[in-house]
């Protein structure tokens, strides 16, 4: 609008200057983007310092008292509509003129306009030209390009808008650092011309990148003066960013031979407010505006301006935050381009964040409803705004790494996406994963709302009022309750709008509640039509079940593309990376601790050293072995530790031993979803802390028979958490070592069969002794054999005792049902009663002999009746007790016929009731006994998504 030189009187005359700069703006651009003749020139300088003088009488009566500076201003109200309106009036051409001495007619000569798949649109974000040799990559990128038409768009310099942006902060705060800081402005962009540039080129830009810096200077000036700047104001300096980078590569190129031109896309592309912080194009005018620029600049590569556009009162504007995406996606729509290629510095789309899942992948493809959908809830792909644009004439879109040319990127296109992996040859229905943190529910509950009309609408009503952004919606048919989730720096306010709207109904009791739940995050699957397909649902929630994941709410819409839940903000890394896990984007990752690296603990590391390599290839299975603790030293690693030195390792970095700090390291890693820890001790005190592992997620595996054969309170409740969680609890060599005991006893219950009764020869190293124990030999020296071959405890009493054999008999009695205690199982001893209290190993050995006629008489009577001596237990599940005891068996009885240090196990059931069910093999060693706990490890993975083999 125009003011007369009365109303101008009541106007601050900083605002005068501010208009003024934007004049000033207004001349350079139609001197560089306008081709005109000889001739045109001077008319068009003689109307513009006509028009210049009209508004400085205008203006005459506000700045007769001000400064030097501000009589130097033009006046003009904070926009260009007025002055395009006058440009309009001088009936400006936009094709060329030829004037000679003689008098002549104008004639226009139109060039036709090219548009089409000819084209091809690159654009380049801040990091990308953050620096002289990177604005170069650029160039080398766009010569190297074989399409025949193309169009550049360029953000500013990397970190240039914000010092922009910082520039009128300090301005309106009237900080006086603004000078300096907009000196360092100059200064950046001076020093990368002058290492691109020379010449001519180098002359022209440092001029209008000093007319530029002084313009603005002004215009902070009377910003710093007035303490205040408009949106219109900001959003013009902002821009100079795109301005000076657009004018510094098309330089460059045209340096490398290019016939290019640089076009200020303010001159093109309209757009209009449209709340919420975004702006809607106006297509039909910025075609309009284009093929007009098109007529005027011929040229087969442009560089254009990211980030800034015009309103329709042409007044210079952004188009927000990731506005340069936006503006390519919108060139590629107004040129029909045949792909708009988005240069950024990652290789392209991942399945997840690959800050949080490190074995994340890149998607060769998605559709533009699986980008959209992973773009809105965080993913570093697009603004879903910048989707839209292209969706309408089929472009793609090719998200590539300026950093690593060779990487193929990914195409973000219309055609429907169901790949085929190659390496599992599986098809993908879900493509990939996505958060959204720092979010709190809001749960409107109550029996009134059920049928009322209009509640919906008055609750999301309230929250539109209080301008906060609703991220999902979850409302049950029965519509008791609607739950939905807003960011939560927003949810106090939304809170305190719903209690006062409802007030009346809280107190009436038809609304139960207002409850907000805090410290959440929103994990969505994305992928196009997976909602349609049979399981994918039930294998998400699957997977976050068995990392003990609890959702609190769940949303998925008709459109397929997306299932959403919410979880708590400390879950959402762990569910991210289960879920990407089971679905096969990355391998089935376990974080392992080894508790106890004795005997067996060693031996199982040397297996899993071993195999590890074949199962991460074959089998998808990849075990990280996170901490490794003695009963001294520990040692802990991020990453996963190298089990060819990990004995070297805990010599070198071990630290001192501390449980409580080894789970948590092990279960707090950083990129793995499910922790297992390994008990490979016979400590009661490590077993005791199976319970709260179990009850916080964290699987468990053991060999240590101490928790399920300890008091039976305990043992029921553990059982008992066991059965209600998705957390594993693992203990097959419990009974056996290697042997399928306790798998075969599950499948037969399983199965419903019955047990009638179990028994067995349990111990390896009393099966040893008992099959050795033949002819003329003493027991005594049978012992000693054993314990020098390494069979037995280092104290055999341990073994001969038989307590051990009575812990397998009440794990196998509990496992039937049986609820029986230790105390409740007779055990026979084999240590005669004198030896029993002897103080050490060597004195016990020395004295055995002495004792060997009274089992030698033993021996001999059943050598006489054809039979042999065995040592076995026994589960009577019929009569609800158990015995553990030295028994005689004929030599024909598959108990008889065993050798070394064999287990057997005969299972009498109503199946299996005229011929036992055996299980017969190596019952004792540190090889047996590892590999049974491995076989448990493998189990783990298979039960967490592993593919079966």
């Amino acid at each position: 609008m125009w003011f007369t030189s009365g109303a101008l009187s009541t106007f601050s005359p900083a605002i005068f200057i501010i208009s003024g700069t934007l004049l000033l703006w207004l001349r350079r651009k139609m001197a560089l983007l306008t081709p005109v003749s000889s001739s045109y020139l001077p008319r068009l300088y003689s109307q513009l310092a006509a028009y210049d003088a009209a508004v400085e009488n205008k203006s005459r009566i506000c700045l007769s008292n001000a400064s030097s500076t501000f009589q130097r201003s033009l006046i003009y109200k904070a926009g260009l509509s007025s002055h395009l309106e006058k440009r309009e009036s001088c009936n400006f051409k936009v094709s060329a003129s030829v004037t000679t001495e003689v008098s002549t007619p104008e004639v226009s000569v139109k060039l036709p306009i090219v548009k089409g798949d000819t084209w091809a649109i690159h654009k380049f974000g801040g990091t990308c030209v953050g620096t002289a040799q990177r604005i170069q990559n650029v160039a080398n990128i766009v010569m190297e390009d074989g399409s025949e038409r193309k169009l550049v768009v360029v953000s500013a310099m990397s970190k240039v808008t914000d010092m922009m942006y910082d520039l009128i902060e300090k301005a309106q705060s009237r900080d006086d650092s603004y000078e300096l800081a907009l000196d360092a402005v100059y200064e950046k962009h001076k020093l990368t011309a002058v290492e691109l540039l020379d010449g001519d080129e180098l002359a022209t830009f440092l001029a209008a990148l000093s007319l530029d810096i002084n313009n603005l200077r002004a215009m902070l000036r009377a910003i710093y003066i007035a303490g205040h700047g408009t949106e219109s104001f900001s959003a013009f300096v902002a821009g100079h960013g795109e301005l000076w980078s657009a004018q510094i590569l098309s330089a460059v190129l045209r340096k490398g031979g290019i016939d290019c031109t640089w076009m200020d896309t303010r001159d093109v592309l309209i757009v209009n407010p449209a709340g919420s912080n975004q702006v809607d194009p106006d297509y039909e005018e910025s075609e309009q505006r284009l093929d007009n620029w098109l007529l005027k600049h011929p040229s087969k590569v442009v560089v254009a301006t990211g980030f800034i556009a015009s309103t329709p009162q042409n007044i210079p504007t952004t188009l927000k935050r990731d506005g340069s995406d936006f503006s390519a996606a919108i060139m590629g729509a107004l040129f029909r381009a045949r792909q708009v290629t988005i240069w950024t510095d990652v290789d392209g789309v991942y399945s997840a964040d690959p800050r949080k899942v490190s074995e994340a992948v890149i998607l060769n493809t998605l559709s533009y409803q699986e980008a959209w959908e992973m773009s809105y809830f965080g993913a570093n792909v697009l603004h879903p705004r910048t989707i839209i644009p292209v969706m309408q004439y089929d472009i793609p879109i090719i998200i590539r790494n300026i950093f690593n040319l060779s990487a193929p990127g990914t195409k973000i296109c219309r055609a429907p996406v169901i790949e085929v992996e190659e390496k599992q040859k599986l098809i993908t229905y879900v493509k990939g994963f996505a958060t959204i943190d720092n979010l709190a529910l809001v749960n409107v509950e109550g029996t009134g709302m059920a049928g009322v009309p209009g509640t919906a609408s008055a609750i999301f009503a309230a929250v539109k009022d209080v301008g906060a952004n609703v991220v999902m919606i979850s409302q049950a048919s029965s519509e008791h309750s609607v739950c939905f989730a807003v960011p939560e720096k927003e949810v106090k306010a939304v809170a305190k709008a719903l209690e006062a709207r409802f007030r009346q109904a809280l107190s009436a009791g038809r609304l139960s509640q207002v409850a907000i739940i805090p410290n959440c995050s929103i994990l969505a699957a994305v992928g196009q039509k997976m909602a349609s397909t049979p399981g994918v649902s039930a294998t998400l929630f699957n997977a976050l079940a068995k990392a003990n994941i609890n959702v609190r709410a769940i949303a998925q819409g008709s459109s397929e593309y997306n299932i959403t839940v919410v979880i708590k903000r400390e879950d959402c890394v762990r569910a991210l990376r289960a879920v990407h896990s089971r679905f096969y984007l990355s391998k089935t990752s376990i974080a392992v601790g080894i508790i106890g690296p004795g005997l067996i603990g060693a031996t199982l590391l040397n297996q899993l050293r071993d195999q590890a390599a074949i199962l991460k290839e074959k089998s998808n299975i990849d075990l990280r072995v996170m901490g490794i603790i003695g009963s001294k030293k520990m040692l802990l690693s991020d990453m996963g530790i190298d089990l060819s030195k990990w004995k070297e390792l805990q010599k070198e970095k071990g630290e001192k031993a501390d449980l409580e700090k080894f789970v948590h390291h092990v279960r707090g890693n950083h990129f793995i979803p499910n922790t297992v820890l390994v008990d490979c001790t016979s400590s009661t005190e490590v077993a005791d802390h199976y319970h709260d592992w179990l009850h916080t997620g964290i699987h468990v595996i053991t060999p240590n028979k101490k928790a399920n054969s300890g008091p039976l309170d305990k043992y029921l409740k553990l059982r008992s958490l066991q059965k209600q969680s998705f957390t594993h609890y693992f203990y097959e060599a419990t009974v056996g070592a290697g042997l399928p005991i306790m798998h075969t006893l599950r499948d037969l219950l399983q199965t419903g069969d019955k047990i009638i009764r179990i028994e067995g020869i349990f111990s390896g190293t009393l099966s040893y002794i008992f099959n050795s124990f033949v002819d003329t030999r003493s027991f005594s020296e049978v012992v000693m054999e054993a314990k020098a071959a390494g069979y037995t405890e280092p104290d055999p009493r341990d073994d001969l005792a038989g307590t051990d054999v009575a812990r397998k008999v009440i794990i196998l009695a509990r496992e039937c049902g049986l609820n029986l205690e230790l105390s409740d199982i007779p055990v026979q001893s084999l240590v005669p009663d004198p030896l029993k209290e002897t103080a050490s190993v060597n004195d016990f050995m020395q004295q055995l002999p002495s004792f060997d006629s009274d089992i030698a008489t033993k021996r001999q009577a059943a050598e006489d009746s054809g039979e042999v001596l065995r040592y076995v237990g026994v589960v009577d599940v019929k009569n609800q007790k158990g015995v553990v005891e030295l028994r005689r068996y004929k030599k024909q009885h598959p108990f008889a016929q065993l050798s070394g240090s064999d287990n057997i196990i005969a299972f009498t059931t109503e199946r299996y009731n005229k011929q036992p069910l055996i299980v017969r093999g190596p019952g004792a060693g540190a090889e047996v006994t590892a590999g049974g706990v491995f076989s448990d490890l493998l189990r783990l993975a298979s039960n967490l998504g592993a593919p079966s083999c």
